[in-house]
């Protein structure tokens, strides 16, 4: 009989500059876009060089002890293990799972700062990405800072005995953390979210699952629902737009008012006559845009989001909008509005604007673009094209849709 016998060798650990699990005191100097603190130490080999080490959850200005995990080629990534000296901003958590759960990382800054770090964090993005310097008006602040977020999805994994039903934990891709209460949801979905765990938990002692899933709640006009296919109704200012639960739309509904209504103004103060939202969704901006146009055309790739965009418009009296379902890259295809006299909306996915939809949109060469992105790392690197295409960049306001966590939105207005 004949065995085989498979050696796996095992990654080595990369244990420059620091061995596993070496603990060291650093003073935290700043925060990236990430919400992760940076900090700089002297290296024994190297004391003329300062060598980045990255840990969560602190603040700038403290002095903190790290507990180091990994080493990169050029920084080290380490767990807080003790605060030494605390930042006058740090404040207690609401959440006793903040620092667990990966879904916020500022609950331990003051709100006020929390906007002042995020309009910092566009400065530098727009210097190191896009190459220039430009005034980023003071970030507007949600009218929550906690209770705002109308959607969320809890996921379960099968096969394990804590039965946790929630969010990633932190610095993982794959462990989940209970998480029986949100303090960021809406009261409504903390509400609601005691019987869905309830259930969800008795059908997994049941074995009605197969596989791992993700839960919905969505607090919207009707209620809190958890049927992905239900059809929704969510109010912005004067606008009631219906779509499907499962369908894209923001998270954030008690800051909308003004955040659409800043789009809307920058787009009519351009002088245009026509507007194009090029990724329309359910016909948010379009729709609450569409007062200040002559004629208005909206653009997405999901059909049902279109079939919702019509019958909105019509729902609201909106006659001078018209949608159509199909690739923001074939937009401007058949287009009877002046490129002199229009203006295009565009709000891209997370990883920016695709190279045939930007030379699409240059080509047609509108008189201004209002780009709003919620990665305005994204945003930032889009820019330099839109500069190099003979667009110059006339606003920068960041909208701060997601408080305690280090996500926003960033509205930049382009005129040609």
């Amino acid at each position: 009989m004949c065995f085989v016998c498979f050696v796996v060798k095992k990654k080595k650990t990369n244990d420059h500059p620091f061995p596993y699990h070496h603990e060291l005191e650093l003073e935290i100097s700043t925060l990236t876009n990430r919400g992760v603190g940076l900090g700089r130490v002297s290296l024994p080999e190297e004391p003329a060089a300062s060598w980045v080490v990255m840990v969560p959850f602190t603040l700038p200005g403290e002095r903190v002890r790290a507990r180091v995990f990994r080493n990169h080629k050029n920084y080290s990534e380490a767990d807080l293990v003790a605060v030494l000296t605390p930042s006058p901003h740090r404040v207690t958590p609401r959440c006793a799972l903040f620092g667990t759960c990966g879904g916020c990382q500022y609950q331990h800054l003051a709100y006020t700062e929390q906007l002042n770090w995020k309009q910092r964090q566009v400065e530098e993005l727009l210097l190191h990405l896009a190459g220039i310097t430009h005034p980023v008006a003071p970030v507007i602040g949600s009218p929550r800072e906690f209770g705002y977020r109308s959607k969320i999805t809890p996921h379960f994994k099968l096969g394990r005995e804590n039965r946790a039903i929630g969010f990633l934990r932190q610095g993982t891709r794959f462990d989940i953390v209970d998480v029986p209460q949100c303090d960021i949801a809406t009261p409504e979905i903390n509400t609601k979210l005691t019987a869905v765990r309830a259930a969800t938990l008795a059908k997994l002692a049941a074995g009605d699952y197969q596989r791992d899933a993700t839960l919905l709640l969505r607090h919207a006009l009707e209620g809190v629902v958890t049927d992905y296919d239900a059809v929704i109704t969510e109010v912005v200012g004067d606008l009631k737009l219906r779509f499907l639960a499962r369908d894209f739309f923001q998270n954030n509904p008690f800051i909308l008012p003004a955040f659409t209504g800043y789009v809307r103004e920058q787009a009519a103060a351009s002088g245009a006559r026509f507007l194009v939202d090029a990724y329309c969704g359910s016909g948010l901006f379009a729709l609450s845009a569409a007062g200040a146009f002559e004629r208005v055309a909206g653009i997405e790739i999901s059909e049902s989001s279109i079939a919702f965009a019509k019958q909105n418009a019509a729902a609201n009296g909106i006659t001078n909008a018209t949608f159509l379902a199909g690739d923001a890259a074939a937009i401007f295809a058949g287009l009877d509005f002046a490129a002199a006299d229009t203006a295009v909306i565009i709000d891209p996915p997370r990883k920016g604007c695709d190279e045939s939809f930007l030379n699409q949109l240059f080509g047609f060469g509108p008189r201004a673009v209002v780009y709003v992105s919620c990665d305005p790392a994204t945003q930032m690197r889009d820019l330099r094209l839109f500069l190099d295409a003979g667009y110059t960049l006339s606003a920068v306001q960041p909208f701060d849709l997601f408080p305690q966590t280090r996500h926003l939105e960033c509205v930049i207005t382009l005129r040609r």
